[in-house]
């Protein structure tokens, strides 16, 4: 049980890390910001790209990365491909970052590491 626990523990560090090292990008970061307004409805690639102004060759290796990272999804419809924001990886970042914030006192109301999106 001891190691089991560990072994989760290790995991899950092991993906904070791969988000945070996915957000250490300054293309990547703004690619995530821009989903993460966009909200359930997600952004197309082509869109995406406009409104960065980031070439299509460039924005889909980020987007593979972020994908990669868990941070965001990718949705067919038709023939179009729509990415969101994993508002579910974000939070569980958000909490895993101030999950002992205060020296483990509760100073943040559950609602202030949450996304409802």
């Amino acid at each position: 049980m001891i190691q089991y626990s560990l072994y989760y523990q290790f995991m899950k560090e092991i993906d904070v890390v791969r988000a945070l090292g996915a957000l250490a990008q300054e293309v990547r970061l703004r690619v995530f910001r821009a989903l993460v307004v966009a909200g359930n409805e997600g952004l197309t690639p082509g869109a995406l790209a406009e409104r960065l102004e980031v070439a299509s060759n460039t924005l889909s290796f980020h987007l593979k990365e972020l994908a990669h990272a868990g941070l965001i999804s990718q949705e067919r419809q038709g023939r179009n491909l729509i990415y969101r924001a994993s508002f579910a990886s974000m939070n569980e970042l958000l909490g895993y970052l101030t999950e002992n914030c205060c020296q483990g006192a509760a100073c943040l109301s559950p609602d202030a590491v949450s996304c409802d999106c």
